[in-house]
């Protein structure tokens, strides 16, 4: 099987923060790959710009071993790389100040029809400052977009002071707020997986479906984001973003097309069906840990508290949730979110758990009766698999096992799949703003997790300890347990 590689008009991306660890490990080689599968059009330009003094000669190397370091696999296609590093340029801006703006206005021309994508890969606080140099020198055009990493926002007030300053010089259908879990292939099948089949859409409600589990894990710690980390915790970091989006694309009704604003219309309708969780069911409703000393792939490693070097540090590193969403498909289905660093291993998954069948008729010999399951696998190895009751092969009688119809993207298609930041690049390029949250979404999200966080702040109850290399505190496995549930671990 083919895939067809659709070519994109000449572009310039203009990536602020552009000597940054993400940059370097993340947009370059997205962007790389893309150029060695064709995607990219004569004559389009990628242009860092940092405060950083540099020569383009310098910034071309320092990408090139960026690609050597982070893509090895596709550096080896030398005239590739020579190509791709023709397509690069350099500015050193003062994003506070007037330095450096004439320079990067020289480069980008006055081509008003030209696609022009401003990446800010920066922290927040320079969003607002970014959007206000733009405009008053002039680099905004109509065909202009700008694309911010989350977090938007520390809260929902910060939230809507960035919204606002990027608002106020950019039109919300120029604004892209990235997050990358949505970019990601098997959480774009999630829509092909409900809507282009006739077997699941009719049983996505609360007649069919038991519960839904959502994890996303880590196995390594905070590493070299302590700093950020600590003034973020997992709830902020995953859940707000993360965790949600994933939610609303499970949870969310049929849009009427596949537009962007008519999806995105049914996910922040998700958001705000969910059931409040706040100072009065915060204590049944969620957890939070912390992290100790423990094992992680062979070795001891240390706690949180020694990472960040902070003993009275209270930010959590796991969240566990049990939400529920008011409205006819799902009243009383629970839909269970797990998140944390220095887990056993790195998964991001959605598991759809059916209800039981409604009559045993096997004999307690046949062996028992599993509920059918579909997993979505996000990471590693995407792919599907529907766990069935059959019957096990041969004679001496009537025995049941529970196998997996399994589809890997890898063995199925045969072909790369295009990493996360590969198609919302592109999507940006497009103008296809489908895979990016819009502004009223993003506030929804705050409007639910702020009243967790304060719940939390007025308890005074520090973050449950939890050893690292563990699923977590105890409290998150009696969340689901308490249910007559489990966390469905293995893919099982």
């Amino acid at each position: 099987m083919t895939t067809q590689i659709l070519q994109v008009e000449p572009f310039d991306l203009v990536v602020f923060g552009g000597t940054g660890d993400l940059s370097y490990r993340k947009l370059y080689p997205a962007l790389f790959r893309r150029h060695i599968e064709g995607q990219l059009s004569p004559g389009t330009r990628i242009v860092g710009v940092s405060r950083q003094r540099m020569s383009r000669e310098e910034f071309a190397f320092a990408v090139a071993d960026a690609l050597k370091r982070f893509d090895p696999a596709h550096v080896m296609d030398s005239d590739a790389l020579e190509a791709f590093v023709a397509l690069l340029d350099y500015v050193t801006v003062d994003a506070g100040g007037d330095a450096g703006w004439a320079d990067l206005g020289t480069i980008l021309g006055d081509d008003p029809a030209r696609v022009r994508a401003f990446y800010l890969a920066t922290s927040p606080e320079l969003f607002g400052k970014i959007a206000n140099r733009l405009s008053s020198h002039q680099l905004i055009t109509p065909a202009a977009r700008v694309i911010v990493e989350k977090p938007i926002g520390k809260d929902g007030a910060s939230a809507a002071a960035i919204n606002d300053a990027l608002g106020a010089v950019f039109a919300e259908s120029q604004i892209y707020r990235i997050d990358h879990y949505l970019g990601k292939e098997t959480v774009q099948n999630l829509m092909a997986l409900r809507f282009a089949n006739a077997l699941f859409e009719p049983l996505w409600n609360s007649g069919h479906i038991d519960h839904v589990q959502i994890t996303v894990s880590e196995s390594i710690g905070v590493e070299s984001r302590a700093g950020y980390y600590d003034k973020s915790g997992a709830l902020r970091d995953m859940v707000q973003n993360h965790l949600l989006q994933l939610l609303c694309l499970v949870a969310m009704e049929p849009p009427a097309s596949l537009t962007a604003d008519a999806v995105r219309d049914e996910k922040r309708k998700v958001l705000q069906s969910l059931l409040k969780v706040d100072a009065g069911n915060a204590s049944e409703r969620t957890v939070r840990g912390q992290y100790r000393a423990g094992a992680a792939f062979g070795e001891a490693v240390r706690g949180y508290i020694d990472e960040v070097g902070d003993p009275d540090t209270v930010t959590e590193t796991f969240v566990a949730l049990k939400l529920e969403i008011e409205n006819w498909r799902w009243a009383g289905v629970p839909f269970y979110l797990r998140t944390g660093k220095r887990l056993p291993e790195r998964i991001s998954e959605i598991v759809v758990v059916f209800r039981k069948a409604p009559h045993a008729l096997f004999p307690p010999s046949a062996g028992k009766v599993h509920q059918t399951k579909l997993v979505i696998r996000l990471q590693p190895d995407e792919g599907i698999k529907l766990w069935l009751m059959i019957k096990e092969p041969g004679p001496g009688g009537f025995r049941l096992q529970h196998v997996p119809l399994d589809m890997s993207f890898a063995e199925a298609f045969g072909v790369h799949a295009p990493e996360a930041y590969e198609r919302l690049l592109m999507d940006v390029i497009r103008g296809n703003a489908t895979l990016f949250m819009r502004r009223d979404e993003v506030e929804s999200a705050w409007a639910f997790i702020d009243p967790i966080r304060q719940a939390w702040a007025d308890s005074k109850e520090a973050p449950r300890p939890y050893v690292a290399g563990s699923w977590g505190p105890s409290a998150s496995v009696a969340l689901i347990e308490r249910d007559g549930r489990t966390w469905v671990e293995d893919g099982e």
